[in-house]
């Protein structure tokens, strides 16, 4: 990571609850060390958003995957689709994370899986087709917003992130499935 640990207290204190939640202290959380209020603030806006939604999990996850796809993002991609894989299937993960659209998505999961990659790589030249495609899916409009919120979130997350140079730890690669190992072939390499 480009930058040096936060020696705060309220640094310490944050990254301590990491190790505590997950075990080790996740790489990214270094960088959102430096500001742990707008860490907090950040998971607390996503989990209102998602807490209100009739998003499934697998819905999410997919956006996640579709939107670290889009940008390139390995850390993400890791992550969620190990998250996918568990949902949907390794297979399902992979193609995703592939920049494919598999045949075993519904009509709505392909649907979101486009929207996302639009919003990610064009945001301004979406399209009203493009919407009434997820309206036809069967989305309905606070579902439509719901996901494109979703989808500028996880590139706020991700960017921070990238910039910062947050690499994929050891472990998110060792706890994810062989097939999505083999799909993130983009970003930055992970932690060895």
């Amino acid at each position: 990571m480009f930058l040096r640990d936060s020696l705060t207290p309220e640094a310490a204190a944050f990254l301590e609850k990491d190790r505590q939640s997950n075990g080790y202290v996740m790489g990214l959380e270094r960088a959102w060390a430096w500001r742990p209020d707008i860490a907090e603030g950040f998971v607390a806006l996503r989990k209102q958003l998602l807490d209100g939604s009739t998003l499934t999990p697998r819905e999410v996850a997919l956006v996640v995957c579709a939107t670290a796809q889009a940008l390139g993002d390995s850390y993400c991609a890791l992550a969620w689709g190990t998250r996918l894989a568990k949902v949907a299937g390794a297979d399902v993960a992979a193609g995703v994370l592939s920049g494919q659209e598999p045949a075993t998505l519904g009509e709505r999961e392909a649907a979101l899986r486009r929207w996302t990659v639009q919003v990610v790589t064009a945001p301004s030249q979406a399209t009203a087709p493009q919407v009434e495609a997820l309206r036809a899916a069967g989305f309905s409009e606070r579902e439509i917003f719901e996901a494109t919120v979703l989808v500028a979130f996880r590139l706020a997350f991700a960017t921070v992130n990238g910039a910062l140079g947050a690499p994929p730890d050891a472990e998110l690669i060792a706890g994810a499935p062989a097939e999505v190992r083999a799909a993130v072939t983009y970003g930055r390499p992970a932690v060895t």
